[in-house]
């Protein structure tokens, strides 16, 4: 990836990603990540820690916002792109 894919264009967007990012990581892993926490206080390399954190929380805001904001594309929609390349394709 890129750092320009890895960085959100504006601080809305990023606030946006890390909040849905750290609601999915609640939801999904909530005992593990307060047995992990315990574990990250009594590191000496926190700043790199929570710069790896950070990364992650914004791709998890990335995944849980496609998976739960993203509408599919409707059927009949592919069926017609497909239908329509095809013709294209064959010089119809």
């Amino acid at each position: 990836m890129t750092e320009q894919s890895e960085r959100p264009e504006g601080l809305e967007q990023q606030a946006v990603l890390l909040v849905a990012g750290l609601a999915d990581l609640t939801v999904s892993t909530l005992g593990s990540a307060l047995g992990t926490m315990c574990g990250l206080l009594r590191r000496s390399d926190k700043a790199a820690l929570a710069a790896e954190a950070e990364r992650e929380l914004l791709t998890r805001g990335r995944l849980a916002l496609d998976r739960h904001a993203a509408v599919p594309p409707a059927h009949l929609e592919i069926l017609a792109r497909r239908s329509m390349a095809r013709q294209v394709d064959e010089g119809v």
